[in-house]
């Protein structure tokens, strides 16, 4: 592997897992271009800024460089993949962590008692994925290896927070093992995953987990750090057989412990398989183009 360092995206980078993530691969040596819309404290419900991220990328041992984008503008999207070929020549690995979260997501009631915005999650969370990895994969293509990985959640194949939610989820799995298809027909050296992150220590979730203990209480104990998948995107990345990996969506916890990656404390996260009681889609590989 090469001594210069490596050049992530992590969208919706302001806080939560796109934080984490952001977080661990500076602590990679990674250059890390850190997304969002949050550049002033206060401009969303819940604490982060794309600043206050890209700075804790950089005090972890990488460099930060924070910029504003709105993943909902497909011009925005297009301007931060031409500035980071423009300033690095290449782009390594690309998390699509990127969702509009309505604050109502969580509250009581059937998704056509809350909010239409939450179906925005849709838009963002997977149409901004596909755009935001269309401009980055002929880069990855030519350079002949790259990492391209959406955050989801065993919610793709259980009930959770609703239908936008479900769908959001089960959206980027099927696009991370589609786009895997056309990376292995390209004969290129990228990668498309999904990965299935555990409930997070994420400031939302230990918002929500103190508002309503009752609610939340069988989480206690199984919670997986918001930089998990990060460390985990960092170890695939770096593996020779990287494309075993290709067009799979898998349970970030069980790759994790086959690396060794543990928490803070030494210890390895729960499979949600074990959780939830659910298990990654398997999609068939008949093509029709």
């Amino acid at each position: 592997m090469s001594d210069t360092p490596r050049i992530a995206i992590v969208t919706g980078a302001s806080r939560g897992a796109g934080r984490g993530i952001a977080h661990a691969l500076g602590s990679h040596g990674c250059t890390v271009y850190v997304t969002g819309r949050s550049t002033t404290e206060g401009d969303a419900s819940m604490p982060g800024t794309i600043h206050a991220t890209a700075a804790e990328v950089t005090q972890a041992g990488g460099k930060g460089i924070a910029v504003a984008c709105d993943s909902s503008d497909d011009a925005q999207i297009k301007a931060l993949v031409d500035q980071v070929i423009a300033e690095q020549g290449r782009i390594d690995i690309l998390v699509n962590n990127a969702c509009a979260v309505h604050d109502q997501l969580s509250a009581p009631g059937n998704f056509w008692e809350k909010p239409l915005a939450i179906g925005n999650m849709i838009t963002v969370g997977v149409r901004s994925g596909f755009v935001t990895s269309w401009y980055a994969a002929p880069h990855m293509v030519k350079q002949d290896k790259g990492l391209v990985v959406f955050t989801s959640s065993p919610g793709a194949m259980h009930y959770c927070f609703g239908p936008a939610y479900g769908a959001h989820k089960a959206g980027s799995d099927k696009m991370a093992f589609d786009m895997g298809v056309d990376f292995a027909d390209a004969g290129a050296n990228v990668a498309a995953i999904s990965v299935w992150m555990g409930a997070l220590t994420s400031e939302r979730l230990l918002e929500m987990m103190a508002a309503m203990p009752e609610r939340f209480e069988h989480l206690e104990g199984t919670l997986e750090p918001v930089d998990y998948t990060g460390h985990l995107a960092w170890a695939i990345y770096n593996d020779p057989d990287l494309m075993r990996f290709n067009g799979r969506t898998l349970i970030g916890a069980e790759i994790g412990k086959d690396y060794g990656i543990t928490d803070a404390d030494g210890r390895y996260p729960p499979s949600v398989r074990e959780t939830t009681h659910t298990s990654p889609p398997e999609y068939a590989l008949h093509k029709v183009k």
